[in-house]
């Protein structure tokens, strides 16, 4: 008959888990602990400098400005008593002409909305020819032809050559067909906006012309008077056309190459409406 083993003498094998298991319990319960206790030193460095920083208690203040990250302007401080607050503030005592100067002054308040108004109708209206430009397949072949930008005259448009892909054949007035698209694209969108418009030719330098009497300036004249009747026949009243005007060579877009082929452009420009002048101060 088979003996039993004799259990060997010690503690029970469930009292090692079990005192695992507590101890791992104990270390979690003392990170709870100290993850709930805040530095208390840290929370009083903090709340003061934003009490300092703010003015949010009335008997201390800091000598410096207080930069964006947080530390004075200058390194030393000096603490401010009640009293020496409130001698230090110039209390009027007499009346004075202020408010009177103020309404003489002119009301720019127009002239500012004004400008803010216009800009936000010189973006909306880019993103309405951009977008009439992407419906367009044979216009989105020539995209990079194509620029709409604010400058500080107003919405400035170009339709301008580059390297192997003109917009006008060579020494013709009239544009190729994607280029007649794309000025007709933007004749209804211009209509929607009241501000003047201004067309003006430009070709590069260096360009032989077979006939002397007609150069650069008959031709960038000719080729602004040509957008004009296509943006005139597509919708954009006549008198909102400011001048046409052929620049010749004299305006290159890139100065320091007066023969590079972006020169040549025809500009369509939405000209800023000037602020209106108060009427204190017209003439």
């Amino acid at each position: 008959m088979a003996r039993k083993k004799a259990k060997a003498a010690g503690v029970p094998e469930w009292l090692v888990t079990f005192a695992d298991l507590m101890s791992i319990l104990v270390c979690f319960f003392v990170l709870i602990i100290s993850f709930s206790i805040p530095d208390e030193e840290r929370l009083q460095v903090v709340a003061g400098s934003m009490r300092d920083a703010f003015g949010m208690v009335d008997w201390a203040r800091r000598a410096g400005v207080i930069e964006r990250e947080g530390n004075p302007n200058r390194e030393h401080m000096r603490i401010l008593s009640p009293e020496e607050t409130r001698e230090s503030l110039d209390i009027a005592t007499e009346p004075h002409d202020a408010d009177e100067q103020r309404a003489n002054l002119p009301n720019t308040a127009a002239g500012l909305h004004s400008e803010t108004e216009q800009s936000r109708q010189f973006a909306l209206a880019a993103a309405s020819i951009r977008q009439a430009w992407q419906q367009m397949p044979d216009v989105t072949r020539i995209a990079d032809n194509l620029l709409v930008e604010e400058t500080p005259e107003g919405l400035a448009i170009r339709i301008m050559d580059q390297q192997g892909r003109p917009m006008f054949a060579e020494g013709a007035k009239y544009p190729f067909e994607a280029t007649r698209r794309a000025i007709a694209a933007l004749a209804p969108i211009l209509a929607r906006l009241p501000n003047p418009v201004v067309i003006t030719g430009h070709v590069a330098a260096g360009a032989v012309y077979p006939d002397p009497r007609y150069d650069g300036w008959h031709l960038t004249a000719d080729r602004a008077n040509v957008v004009r009747g296509i943006l005139e026949e597509f919708g954009l009243p006549g008198g909102r056309i400011h001048s046409v005007v052929g620049r010749g060579t004299g305006q290159p877009l890139f100065a320091n190459d007066p023969y590079m082929s972006a020169n040549q452009r025809v500009e369509i420009l939405l000209r800023h409406e000037a602020p209106p002048v108060p009427a204190d101060l017209r003439p």
